[in-house]
């Protein structure tokens, strides 16, 4: 079973344990630099880790851009070790529900680089869809209820 918990102290270090193939750490921020991001912004941000069962396997952090007024995917990303099970879809929607059943979020922003093709697949797969707008070679890409 794949669900969204909180970051502990007693969950901690797997979470900043957690990697990505060497190709993705362009693409990705390390997760201790996500949770000092999510610390300086805690009233916005909301990091999770990913389990699968009782096993961490991934991190996501949701968050509200409020400049734009808007609800975010912010960071995400699945262990190396895990990818290609369909943990990342599952998580992915686990981070909607968050968003929509807690903070009722009408619709939810990403930005992805251009050379992030899987990423791309991956968000669109659960309904994402590109609007447009490219800014610092990401691509924001926006999924409504």
């Amino acid at each position: 079973m794949v669900e969204l918990r909180t970051i502990t102290k007693d969950n901690f270090e797997d979470v900043i344990s957690l990697n990505v193939s060497e190709h993705q750490k362009a693409f990705v921020s390390s997760t201790a630099h996500s949770l000092a991001q999510a610390y300086i912004y805690r009233d916005t941000a909301f990091p999770f880790a990913i389990y699968a069962d009782n096993t961490v396997i991934g991190f996501i952090m949701l968050g509200y851009y409020e400049e734009k007024k808007q609800y975010t995917l912010w960071k995400f990303l699945i262990d190396k070790n895990y990818q290609n099970q369909g943990y990342g879809k599952i998580a992915l929607k686990k981070g909607i529900e968050y968003l929509t059943d807690t903070l009722g979020a009408k619709e939810i922003y990403v930005g992805v680089s251009s050379e992030n093709v899987v990423a791309k697949q991956l968000y669109s797969s659960v309904g994402f869809k590109a609007t447009g707008l490219v800014e610092n070679n990401a691509e924001e890409m926006r999924y409504i209820f």
